[in-house]
């Protein structure tokens, strides 16, 4: 990869992983970071990495780097309880985004992480195992548990509208 091909796959993907990272990780300056260090670990990289292939690195490296923060912060803070009626909704919402974003933060980080590289990102199943390092199968049924959990969260359209 060229130095210009590292500046183009920047300008073109850094919304994108920002996107993705700060959706998982809910912290706005967790996820600059996460991004920075993406862009850095890239960087260093450069002459390793094909120019074709630079989304994929960057979003995998970014990935890693974000599963990473995640765990090292699951070590530091107390470890509470869940209740699970808290795990249900049960009030009336008028927006379906703020409900979803909502079921999305309830799910395990590995199912937000495909989820969201799936129906927000776009990507097939086989790029989402490659970013994660999950074999197609499980991206699959990650992806089915997720969607099910937030059918079932959301409840009946009504409880949305």
């Amino acid at each position: 990869m060229t130095p210009a091909e590292y500046n183009q796959c920047v300008d073109a993907h850094a919304d994108g992983l920002f996107r993705f990272i700060l959706k998982n990780m809910r912290d706005e300056e967790e996820a600059r970071d996460v991004v920075q260090d993406a862009f850095e670990k890239m960087w260093r990289n450069i002459a390793t990495i094909d120019g074709q292939k630079g989304k994929s690195y960057l979003f995998t490296t970014g990935y890693h780097t974000m599963i990473d923060r995640i765990r090292k912060k699951k070590h530091i803070s107390d470890y509470t309880e869940v209740n699970e009626e808290s795990l249900f909704h049960t009030e009336q919402y008028s927006d379906l985004k703020k409900v979803l974003n909502e079921g999305l933060n309830q799910l395990p980080d590995t199912q937000r992480a495909v989820i969201t590289l799936r129906d927000y990102e776009g990507y097939s199943y086989e790029e989402i195992g490659q970013i994660t390092g999950l074999s197609e199968s499980q991206v699959k049924v990650y992806i089915y548990r997720a969607r099910l959990f937030l059918k079932e969260y959301i409840g009946s359209p009504e409880r949305v509208i």
